[in-house]
C-alpha cells in the first residue's frame, strides 16, 4: 500500500468545488483568473496546518492539562518587549 502525498506534494489534480457567486467574484478580483488555484491551494494548506496545530494542542492539554493563561500572557509581554511583563516573567 502506498502512502498518500503530504499537503502541497504530489501531482496537481483538477477538482470541482461549489462557491457562492460573490466569493468567486471577490477571488477573481484579488487573484485574476489564472491565480485562483494557487490562492485556494494556499488557503487550504493554511487551514490544514491550523487544524493540525489545534489537534496537537488538544493532545498536549489532554496529557498535561490546560495552558496557564497567565504564563502565556507573561511570555507574550516578553516578546513584545513590555518591561513590566518582562519583570513578571522572570
Amino acid at each position: 500500500m502506498t502512502a498518500s502525498p503530504a499537503p502541497s506534494e504530489g501531482p496537481v489534480r483538477p477538482v470541482s468545488v461549489s462557491l457562492h457567486e460573490g466569493t468567486v467574484a471577490a477571488l477573481r478580483a484579488r487573484t485574476g483568473r489564472r491565480g485562483m488555484s494557487a490562492y485556494v491551494e494556499a488557503l487550504i494548506q493554511r487551514r490544514l496546518e491550523r487544524d493540525r496545530l489545534r489537534e496537537l494542542i488538544e493532545d498536549a492539554e489532554a496529557e498535561h492539562g490546560p495552558v496557564d493563561q497567565a504564563a502565556v500572557e507573561a511570555r507574550r509581554a516578553v516578546l513584545r518587549g513590555d518591561a513590566a511583563g518582562s519583570a513578571d516573567a522572570a
